[in-house]
């Protein structure tokens, strides 16, 4: 039997024709997304790589990565936050009808997750949860082989913590603090407020950086500052993997998985400044009887890891 795993993401679209009992990749298409394009555009897009795949071979299952919130028991797409007009639209029922294909879909973080725990960091680990850490922060957790809280409307969303009672709001919390967007908002911030008498060593470093253009300012260009020392760059950023330490923290203390598993891009940043510290702090924050029950890894999938789990959502829907 074959299957196809798909990711639809803000700027890319990926498939992979593979064999259903070894996973092993047959054939692999990649294109860029054109946002300006809207979702219909990346609907023709699909269509063309899909009956691409099907000439080759029957296809007995997909299983769809899709890079926004959705309803995983209708197949029902909620919205995406980068490209437009995919509002309530009915994907895993337009996949069957345009390829007479059984469909599964998840939102990209639990694919992923699903990915690691089964192939990746958390490979023989009963339970893992996988927390990717990029433009914005999402969670996932696998048990057993299998995603948990699929049929509810969101389910470990670890970046919609609020990070303490104070933080009434619901667009304050943890994504919006410790994510790459929150962190580069942060440092854009300060460098936005900073008197011309304070605009020492620390404020010039940033914006030599970035050529004098706040707006241009990146993540990396932040993590390659606070590598040589920047004050401002690694005042921010302690403070935002204190605030990440502190969300899984709360996270291992309600749900207690063995691995936790972190991707995404800020997790590339040097040991030192996020994964040593964000063990410290989860460290700080746990429930104590847990202090010493898991394990806090790095993700090894790479770009591959949506599309691997999207094969694994079709391979699964076969054993059913």
């Amino acid at each position: 039997m074959k299957i196809i795993g798909v990711e639809i993401g803000g700027t890319k679209l990926q498939t992979t024709l593979a064999d259903a009992d070894t996973l092993e990749s047959i054939c692999s298409l990649r294109e860029a997304i054109v946002p300006a394009k809207g979702a219909e555009g990346i609907r023709q897009q699909l269509e063309a790589m899909i009956h691409s795949l099907q000439s080759q071979h029957e296809v007995d299952a997909m299983g769809i990565g899709f890079g926004g919130p959705l309803d995983a028991k209708t197949g029902i797409i909620t919205t995406s936050h980068q490209v437009t007009g995919w509002d309530q639209f009915p994907l895993a029922h337009w996949c069957r009808d345009q390829f007479d294909v059984p469909t599964v879909i998840r939102n990209d973080c639990d694919t992923a997750a699903l990915a690691e725990a089964t192939l990746g960091s958390g490979k023989g680990k009963q339970s893992s949860f996988y927390v990717t850490v990029g433009s914005g922060i999402g969670g996932g957790y696998v048990v057993d082989g299998q995603l948990i809280g699929t049929s509810r409307p969101a389910y470990g969303e670890i970046g919609h913590l609020r990070p303490g009672v104070l933080h009434s709001e619901a667009a304050n919390t943890v994504e919006a603090e410790s994510s790459g967007f929150g962190i580069t908002e942060e440092v854009r911030h300060i460098l936005q407020s900073t008197a011309a008498e304070d605009q020492g060593n620390d404020y010039w470093e940033l914006m030599n950086c970035c050529d004098g253009s706040i707006e241009a300012l990146t993540t990396q260009n932040i993590a390659d500052a606070a590598t040589n020392g920047n004050g401002i760059a690694c005042a921010v950023l302690a403070e935002a993997v204190e605030t990440l330490g502190w969300a899984i923290a709360q996270m291992i203390t309600l749900m207690a998985p063995e691995v936790v598993v972190i991707g995404g891009g800020v997790s590339l940043m040097p040991e030192k400044l996020f994964l040593s510290p964000l063990r410290e702090n989860v460290a700080t924050y746990v429930f104590p009887p847990l202090a010493k029950s898991y394990e806090i890894v790095l993700a090894e999938l790479g770009e591959a890891v949506v599309v691997q789990g999207a094969l694994l959502l079709a391979k699964q829907s076969l054993e059913k």
